[in-house]
């Protein structure tokens, strides 16, 4: 009967180990990662149910004839690699979760005993079979997984904070691009434009009007203009590249792919009244600060962790002997006795990282805080410059109507219609460069506010191969999370 109960442990224990996870051997192929990369496209069918999904409207034309930078948007999040990065570290918080959750397993001991002189008849085995059973005491189950449960919450955070960070890189080079393209058309009439002045100047000096002097200056305008526009063709490239970069695509699936801008939608320049409203939420609410402060949240559990591991576990052993045909029962504990070590050396490291995590979190803040200056600043700055652009084209296009009227009337000359024209030139890409100041200005100002918040964390609430993990949550919710009360 012993002999049964023993083997039947045995076998059971066996039998638990076979339902263990296996491994599964995934290797990566360079050869076949790459192909999948360089064969990456804006028509994926995959791409369109991800894009209807987030965005609630069906996508009828695809690929559409022209693309908005929300849709642009989702397509960054889809593709982009350093996404999958952040999902996957969210993934392996997670599990932390579960292995904080793990309770200790029980532990068979088998002893048999032998002896020497055994009476007449009787087997010289005595087989011994004892449990030991751990049971945690002070909580400490609890705090581990609290602990875990705070990293995780970063770690989905930092989620959000790297789409935020892929979201700014596209709408910059898309402006980049934008700007470029703009550029172009205006470099090339400033060219023309300049080459005539040229022209008259040739003919004005043959005819002894004009002085070698004013027809060099004009020549070297124009070269300038020239070398301009050279630079201008080169940077068009140079930001086709980065976007398709930014949108974690090869730059072959880009080509030709036509956008909404929004460069000339700056019709009110002056900070929005709810600037001061959103500065306030932003220093609470931004993902990399609700991170740091689940950060924080983490150490807290951690230090009460530590604090709990001085009270010893438990350690329980039922356990049964069958002795020269005799059944013997015993039940045995056994706990560690804390007489040269409290466990404070644990507890001084976890009290100086929650000392680290706290400054830690007043960083993250001061730096938001600089951004949020720095992003004000570049609005007010932008606005002052874009006005006076504006104003000196409204004039120059004024004094060119005015010397066209003197043309058709005989009163100017070409040179004179000619110049008018390059200073009109000269005026636009003035107020185009003002425009791209603004444009990166209200960039960097959505960018520190991480506003709208609504639309991407929107996005991120749908599961599936390349969504985002789940971050829409109540202010409530997540201070509470946090281990922290809700504040208005």
């Amino acid at each position: 009967m012993t002999r049964f109960n023993v083997g039947s442990l045995v076998a059971f224990g066996l039998l638990l180990c076979g339902s263990c996870a296996r491994f599964e051997d995934r290797p990566l192929i360079p050869a076949r990662s790459a192909a999948a990369i360089e064969s990456r496209s804006l028509a994926e069918a995959d791409l369109q149910s991800f894009l209807a999904t987030n965005l609630h409207q069906t996508v009828v034309a695809w690929p559409p004839k022209e693309w908005n930078f929300d849709q642009l948007t989702l397509v960054a999040l889809y593709f982009h690699p350093q996404l999958d990065i952040a999902r996957a570290r969210w993934q392996v918080a997670q599990a932390g979760v579960q292995t904080a959750a793990g309770r200790p397993n029980p532990s068979l001991i088998v002893t048999p005993e032998y002896s020497a002189n055994p009476p007449s008849g009787a087997s010289p085995w005595a087989p011994m079979v004892s449990i030991d059973v751990p049971i945690e005491t002070a909580g400490k189950r609890g705090y581990r997984i609290a602990r875990s449960a705070h990293l995780a919450e970063a770690a989905r955070l930092q989620v959000v904070r790297e789409a935020w960070q892929l979201r700014n890189q596209l709408q910059a080079t898309l402006l980049e691009r934008d700007a470029a393209q703009r550029r172009i058309p205006l470099l090339e009439s400033q060219v023309k434009i300049g080459e005539e002045v040229v022209r008259s100047l040739d003919e004005r000096l043959a005819a002894g009007a004009v002085s070698a002097n004013e027809l060099a200056a004009a020549r070297i305008a124009a070269a300038k203009s020239r070398a301009d526009l050279a630079v201008a063709r080169s940077q068009l490239e140079e930001a086709q590249v980065a976007l398709a970069a930014a949108l974690g695509l090869p730059a072959a699936a880009i080509d030709g792919v036509e956008w909404k801008s929004n460069l000339n939608a700056l019709d009110e320049i002056q900070p929005p009244a709810e600037l001061d409203e959103w500065r306030r939420e932003a220093l609470i609410q931004r993902a990399d600060i609700r991170a740091a402060l689940a950060e924080y949240a983490a150490a807290q559990a951690a230090l009460q962790l530590e604090i709990a591991r001085q009270w010893p576990d438990v350690h329980l052993g039922p356990g049964y002997k069958w002795d020269q045909g005799e059944s013997k029962w015993s039940v045995g504990a056994s706990v560690e006795l804390p007489l040269l070590n409290q466990n404070q050396g644990p507890i001084a490291e976890a009290e100086a990282r929650r000392t680290e995590a706290a400054a830690r979190f007043v960083a993250v803040q001061s730096e938001v805080l600089a951004q949020l200056e720095h992003a004000r600043a570049a609005w007010r700055s932008a606005a002052e410059r874009l006005r006076p652009s504006e104003d000196l084209l409204k004039a120059q296009r004024q004094q060119l109507a005015r010397i066209e009227s003197a043309q058709a009337a005989g009163a100017a000359d070409r040179l004179a219609a000619g110049t008018a024209r390059l200073e009109l030139a000269a005026a636009e890409l003035l107020r185009h460069d003002a425009l791209v100041q603004a444009a990166h200005a209200r960039g960097q100002l959505e960018a520190a506010l991480q506003r709208p918040l609504d639309f991407l964390e929107a996005a991120a609430l749908f599961s599936g191969n390349r969504t985002l993990p789940p971050v829409a949550k109540s202010r409530a919710a997540a201070n509470r999370n946090n281990g922290f009360e809700n504040h208005p």
